[in-house]
């Protein structure tokens, strides 16, 4: 119950927060967000605050201070460990082999300038929202570049993953970087990728060439005539779903993307009904980037981890929190070794419908018990990073 409680509210945090990052970013471009990641890192925060830091942020995290009819303070600890249990619900194994087909890598980094100490309680907290947490110190104000060059090479190291948005900008007066790298890997069972590249057209005049995934089975479908758009559910494990959106029209992506992420998101997935469908869709390799901070200044609460913000449970020495980085990287392959795990078609059933993403489209993944969203998305050039 917990769980899905703390699903619901990282859900209305996401929604928020990527509506921020599609006004910022270029319709041209991608978009990924992580809601999960996005809500534990404030969360963490959270728990190395103090007042009034620590009741802004319990408010920001969609839970109301005592002057709005909340008897209690939020409970950090607690909500960290119903994240863990979201984020273990998402990658539980589940089939005949035992096996997960999915994979969810979450590395914390905490760099901090010398002389700057961190409270152990607060550091063995953050083993809630990620297992391996790498704190370093280093020198961030002589050369605030060459800082950040260090950083990302040692992240590479440590995570193995290379980063095509790297840090940099880090401001000379911070006195601690936290940067939060999450790394999921998912297979589509029963797809298999097509042989050569395929066409996935970027706009009417632009198309590149991407390597592309076919499936066919019986998926969970709807066709939404209103708004002009179509929805597609791929079962990623027992739990987890790939949910993919596309407009009918390629032209009408912005206005079927600002309807689409909203609260009421995922009652549509209530409208689903079982259709005999060939998939076809690119082998997604999405790579993003973004500072809480600039998330912030743009939700008008630019003060909130700034200069003036309390997180004297984090430190005792002179704190000033510079950027806090979400890294993602996210990669969604074929696994042609088993079925698709929704049902095969009959061969004497009605003919498949054809349902190709090869132009922009919008994603989620989301996990039914805790009905918390993992990632939202939208997809506009395969090739890209954001």
């Amino acid at each position: 119950m917990r769980a899905a409680k703390v699903g619901m509210m990282l859900n209305f945090l996401g929604f928020h927060m990527y509506r921020l990052l599609r006004e910022s970013w270029s319709t041209a471009g991608g978009t990924v967000l992580s809601p999960t990641t996005l809500f534990g890192t404030l969360a963490s925060l959270y728990l190395g605050a103090l007042d009034p830091t620590a009741s802004r942020l319990q408010a920001f995290l969609g839970v109301p201070g005592e002057d709005q009819g909340c008897t209690s303070r939020l409970d950090g600890h607690k909500v960290l460990s119903a994240l863990q249990t979201i984020q273990g619900l998402l990658v539980a194994q589940g089939g005949a082999d035992g096996q997960s087909t999915l994979l969810l890598s979450t590395v914390l980094g905490l760099f901090t300038a010398p002389g700057l100490h961190l409270k152990q309680p607060f550091v063995q907290g953050l083993a809630l929202f990620a297992p391996i947490t790498l704190p370093r110190s280093l020198d961030l104000s002589t050369d605030p570049d060459f800082a950040a060059e260090k950083i990302n090479r040692f992240m590479q190291a440590a995570t193995g993953w290379k980063m095509d948005r790297p840090l940099s900008g880090v401001s000379p007066d911070s006195t601690l970087l936290f940067n939060t790298y999450v790394h999921f890997q998912g297979k589509l069972k029963g797809f298999s990728l097509l042989a050569g590249l395929q066409d996935f057209w970027v706009d009417n005049a632009t198309s590149v060439s991407v390597p592309m995934l076919s499936g066919t089975g019986t998926f969970q479908h709807w066709s939404d005539a209103q708004n002009n758009l179509s929805m597609t559910r791929v079962a990623l494990s027992k739990n987890a779903c790939l949910l993919l959106v596309q407009p009918h029209d390629a032209s009408d992506l912005q206005n079927v993307e600002a309807l689409t992420f909203q609260h009421n998101f995922l009652t549509w997935v209530k409208n689903l009904s079982p259709r005999a469908i060939h998939l076809t869709m690119p082998q997604l390799t999405l790579q993003a980037s973004y500072d809480l901070q600039d998330l912030l200044a743009q939700a008008k609460l630019p003060t909130l981890l700034g200069a003036e913000a309390n997180l004297g449970k984090i430190s005792d020495d002179n704190l000033r929190l510079g950027k806090v980085l979400n890294s993602l990287f996210l990669e969604l392959k074929a696994d042609k070794g088993e079925q698709p795990t929704e049902s095969a078609p009959q061969p004497d059933g009605p003919k498949a419908l054809e349902v190709t993403l090869n132009r922009p489209f919008l994603f989620a993944i989301y996990e039914q018990d805790s009905t918390a969203l993992h990632f939202l998305g939208r997809v506009a050039n395969p090739l890209s990073a954001v």
